[in-house]
């Protein structure tokens, strides 16, 4: 089985929903192709799929952020998610890949990935592409912001 690895686009919009439910995000496809607009339409976003044989097997999301503290910019992985009956097979490593070059071309100097202590499958896979764990470093503050 070959996989490709294609930028995202609305008619993915299903399976996205159902890779998004597997990481523990639940969202109905509507809401789905609402953030999936914003995507496509932000210069400095990238969403890409894993497809083979037709059927997206997975996903990443990537923004570059300008830096005021620093010449350049800094890539965020904001999402990656593999398909459960996928996984083990060089999804992940292909997707991360493409995240990669592209943040290059976007001109980051770096790229950041958060993932939740409990996810320690994930924190491996992360090590294994060369990533630290800087949290003993920094700290990460989060505030919910009201709508309105």
């Amino acid at each position: 089985m070959t996989t490709t690895i294609r930028p995202a686009g609305t008619g993915d919009v299903a399976r996205l929903t159902v890779l998004l439910e597997q990481l523990g995000y639940p969202a109905d496809e509507a809401r789905v192709r609402a953030r999936l607009d914003d995507w496509l339409t932000d210069p400095r976003s990238v969403l890409v799929v894993a497809e083979a044989d037709g059927l997206v097997s997975g996903v990443a999301a990537f923004h570059a952020m300008p830096l005021l503290e620093h010449d350049g910019r800094r890539g965020r992985l904001v999402a990656l998610v593999v398909d459960d009956s996928c996984r083990g097979q060089g999804v992940g490593r292909a997707l991360v890949a493409e995240v990669e070059r592209e943040a290059r071309r976007l001109g980051c100097r770096e790229l950041e990935v958060t993932s939740t202590r409990t996810r320690e499958a994930a924190h491996s896979f992360y090590r294994g592409l060369g990533y630290d764990d800087v949290c003993a470093r920094s700290a990460r503050f989060i505030k919910p912001l009201a709508a309105g």
